[in-house]
């Protein structure tokens, strides 16, 4: 398990640097020009209104942009923090409180490293027909793709039967918010490693 936990740590710094330095510039700027049909790029900075509330000024055009909103939804900060408290509610019910109390934290620390390291990290400029995308200047890591994950783990722990429809939304919000140009794949890949250490170790403490 601390052989695990140390590789995903190291897998999340080292991606933090290639970002920073630039060397996955190239791959995201691929992506932004051929990989984000669904994109619906402005060149402003998302608010923290923006980041709290569901849906403000979100844009519907084109349909996969509008579809990719709907889907991600669950995994915005409100609404996630709002089922996955479901989740941490049930399992407190059921006498799991150790276990409710541990995803939780895992929720509480995925959106709190995903702020400081935004916070901290800027990547060099990205460009779409030359304007500069400012909203992905600092966007490492994904916290859409730290909740959607976080939120599928909950939600399996407090109701397995429900592991199957729950891994198939999960699988699907994680794509779109790429193909909808939410995030770049260095994002992605970001967000997928501290959701990966996180349930790790919710799972080995709770």
């Amino acid at each position: 398990m601390r052989v695990r936990v140390g590789l995903l740590v190291a897998a999340f710094a080292a991606l933090a640097g290639l970002v920073a330095a630039g060397s996955l510039t190239r791959i995201d700027q691929w992506a932004v020009d051929h990989a984000m049909p669904g994109q619906s790029f402005t060149t402003q900075k998302s608010t923290f209104a923006e980041a709290l509330v569901p849906l403000l000024h979100a844009s519907w055009h084109p349909l996969l942009h509008g579809v990719a909103d709907i889907v991600t939804l669950p995994a915005s900060v409100l609404p996630s923090l709002a089922i996955a408290g479901a989740g941490w509610f049930v399992l407190w019910r059921r006498g799991r409180r150790r276990t409710a109390v541990t995803w939780a934290a895992a929720w509480v620390a995925g959106t709190t490293i995903e702020v400081l390291t935004k916070a901290t990290l800027t990547r060099p400029a990205l460009y779409s027909h030359g304007l500069h995308l400012v909203g992905f200047d600092a966007s490492y890591p994904s916290g859409h793709t730290i909740r959607i994950v976080l939120v599928a783990a909950t939600i399996v722990v407090a109701w397995p039967a429900a592991r199957v429809w729950v891994a198939a939304w999960a699988a699907c919000a994680v794509v779109l918010t790429e193909v909808a140009g939410f995030h770049t794949p260095s994002d992605v890949a970001g967000g997928l490693v501290l959701a990966a250490l996180l349930v790790e170790l919710a799972r080995r403490y709770s």
